[in-house]
């Protein structure tokens, strides 16, 4: 079997970041699975020809949420492996906190069932995915620190 490598980029878009702590959201789509199930994830998608790993971020929550944002900071990434059309795939997905700048929630993207703005306290039990959950929480201490900065 061949094994390939793909690159791709997202983030956790967050509306409220200057404001209160329990007023804080974050927009996340969901996805129906074979199964039927709606499993709920961080916005994300292959990087294009040209496009640094930050630019691809911004665009993929653009087009999969509605919600136009800018980069705050880098959350990490995640790799992981599978296997579809008879190809082994290595997968790298980069991952950064954005800072909401207006647009309107919208599931207009093909590949995405749902969008919903979800409390930030709420993601870990959201999310449908262990290492999404991780820099969820990566996240929230990032923006602690920047709150505690402003001080």
């Amino acid at each position: 079997m061949r094994t390939v490598r793909e690159t791709s980029a997202g983030g956790l878009v967050v509306d409220g970041l200057d404001g209160p702590r329990d007023k804080r959201s974050a927009a996340l789509i969901g996805r129906t699975d074979r199964r039927g199930r709606l499993l709920w994830s961080l916005p994300k998608g292959h990087i294009e020809e040209g496009e640094t790993s930050e630019q691809t971020a911004i665009r993929e929550v653009a087009e999969e949420t509605g919600i136009n944002g800018v980069v705050v900071a880098e959350l990490g990434s995640i790799d992981y492996w599978f296997v579809t059309d008879g190809r082994r795939v290595h997968k790298t997905v980069h991952h950064y906190l954005l800072r909401s700048t207006g647009g309107e929630l919208s599931d207009a993207d093909v590949e995405v069932t749902q969008v919903a703005w979800v409390p930030l306290s709420e993601l870990h039990s959201r999310l449908a995915y262990a290492d999404e959950r991780r820099l969820a929480e990566v996240a929230n201490k990032l923006i602690d620190r920047m709150e505690t900065g402003k001080r």
